[in-house]
């Protein structure tokens, strides 16, 4: 036998017995498993938590030269953009998991990103195959129809990582009467100046249009105030998270001295008691009288009523395929082809997860490039409430129901048009430059998600962004 038929010979029995070994170690989850158990166990195959996690396993190789840099940067990387440890606890625990951590592992899965190619070229048991794929979506569609059913959504869309705003939400409306009267009472305010809806107002969409808020005696906070509408929605109040219930956000601005700046919600309680009429209305709801905990109670049972339903996009997720334009139903696929859909999951679109500002670039390197902004404390995020280094310049991810309307936009309200934040989030969230076209398509789509409030579609009464608003509204620093 010539000696290149032995070699065609040795190379095809070399591969044959590769393609065994990586079937092998490549089996498909068994079918007796749960969807949970299916879905840990290809995840923890692909070696996620290797990179996704706080303390992560290293390879033996992890110090050899060249490939100790290219591992770090993958851990480092790894780690900012999700930590996949309580998604995988809550899959073993059969718990709620967290709606956003499902669209990431869906996205990702689904678009063949992750493992990355270097990882499952050395750990053939991590590769994402076909029946592999097929088997963790269908445990996702479980999973998000478990916990997240999609009631509202027309049977084609009931998978999709978006749902519709419901018509409302439960509240005791003789409560949230009150706190209606306490959202926009000034003498919440040491000077009496400031109420909630100053800087919240609700006849411009649940913001003040501007880059920082002005509180008592025209003093500046720090980061841009978020909408009221929609805030039953999200996991945490503020930008940090430092707020768990809408009625413990309720109760900081007052007693912050550059909002409404008073020293205790004693002294509120006696400018409130003055008025007669209103504490006996007052308790008739609450016989126990006002205190921070019954003012704010309030408060947060009127927010409870502030949904914007029915955009064209939830009419549309409903099943009225004439709801959207052409253009908007483009720009929602692509709203999910650059991964916005992660992020800015579930009703409200966001306000569900904290994540880094700058994941692919840095934002404030540029930010200090462009506008000659340097860092200020509100750019700490989280990390001012934890002090855990990994949530430095993380935030609670923004709703974006009503976006066209609440300008502008971020938490340091440096960006005024929708098309520039567009750009800027595939830059530096996603690591992608948007063509003008894509931006076109997306901006449509957001201009698609403002909804009705009280059955009538929400407005600003400041209009829509112009270059005399921006003015305002960008320059402080």
């Amino acid at each position: 036998m010539k000696r290149s038929s032995k070699i065609l010979i040795a190379v095809v029995i070399v591969i044959a017995v590769l393609a065994v070994v990586y079937r092998a170690v490549n089996k498909a989850p068994s079918a007796d498993l749960t969807a949970n158990e299916q879905l840990l166990q290809i995840l923890e195959d692909g070696g996620c938590a290797e990179c996704h996690s706080a303390d992560p396993k290293m390879p033996f190789y992890a110090n050899w030269p060249i490939v100790k840099s290219l591992i770090t940067k993958h851990i480092k990387d790894g780690y900012a953009a999700f930590d996949i440890i309580p998604f995988e606890e809550a899959l073993a625990n059969g718990t709620t998991p967290n709606e956003v951590d499902l669209a990431k592992v869906e996205r990702s899965l689904s678009d063949g990103s992750m493992p990355l190619a270097q990882y499952y070229l050395v750990h053939w048991g991590s590769s994402v195959t076909g029946a592999k794929e097929e088997i963790a979506l269908a445990a996702v569609k479980q999973l998000r129809a478990e916990f997240f059913p999609n009631t509202l959504a027309a049977a084609e869309f009931a998978n999709e990582p978006i749902r519709p705003v419901p018509d409302s939400v439960a509240y005791d409306a003789r409560k949230a009467a009150l706190g209606d009267i306490l959202y926009h009472d000034t003498r919440l305010s040491a000077d009496g100046t400031v109420s909630c809806a100053t800087c919240h107002g609700l006849e411009t969409a649940g913001v003040d249009n501007k880059r920082y808020s002005e509180g008592i005696k025209g003093q500046l906070g720090g980061v841009n105030a978020p909408t009221v509408y929609n805030s039953v929605f999200n996991f945490v109040q503020f930008w940090d998270g430092r707020a768990a219930t809408l009625a413990e956000q309720a109760g900081g601005p007052p007693l912050n001295p550059v909002e409404m700046g008073c020293s205790s919600f004693d002294e509120i309680v006696e400018r409130l008691s003055k008025d007669k009429a209103f504490v006996r209305e007052f308790k008739a709801v609450y016989p126990e009288g006002l205190s921070q905990a019954t003012i704010t109670d309030a408060i947060a049972e009127f927010e409870k009523t502030l949904v914007t339903p029915n955009s064209a996009f939830d009419r549309y997720l409903k099943g009225d395929k004439n709801a959207m334009t052409a253009e908007q139903i483009e720009g929602y696929e692509l709203f999910k082809e650059y991964n916005c859909a992660t992020c800015h999951a579930g009703v409200n679109m966001g306000g569900l997860t904290y994540e880094l500002m700058g994941q692919r670039a840095n934002y404030f390197e540029d930010r200090e490039l462009t506008r000659k902004s340097g860092l200020t404390d509100g750019d700490n995020g989280r990390w001012a409430q934890t002090g855990v280094e990994r949530d430095r310049y993380r935030f609670k991810t923004p709703g974006l129901r009503n976006v066209a309307l609440t300008y502008p936009y971020y938490h340091d309200g440096s960006i005024m048009t929708l098309s520039e934040a567009i750009d800027k989030m595939a830059r530096f969230q996603v690591g992608r430059t948007i063509s003008a076209d894509d931006n076109k398509k997306v901006e449509s789509f957001l201009n698609a998600l403002t909804g009705q409030y009280k059955g009538v579609t929400l407005t600003n009464a400041n209009g829509p962004a112009t270059e005399e608003i921006a003015e305002t509204a960008i320059s402080v620093d």
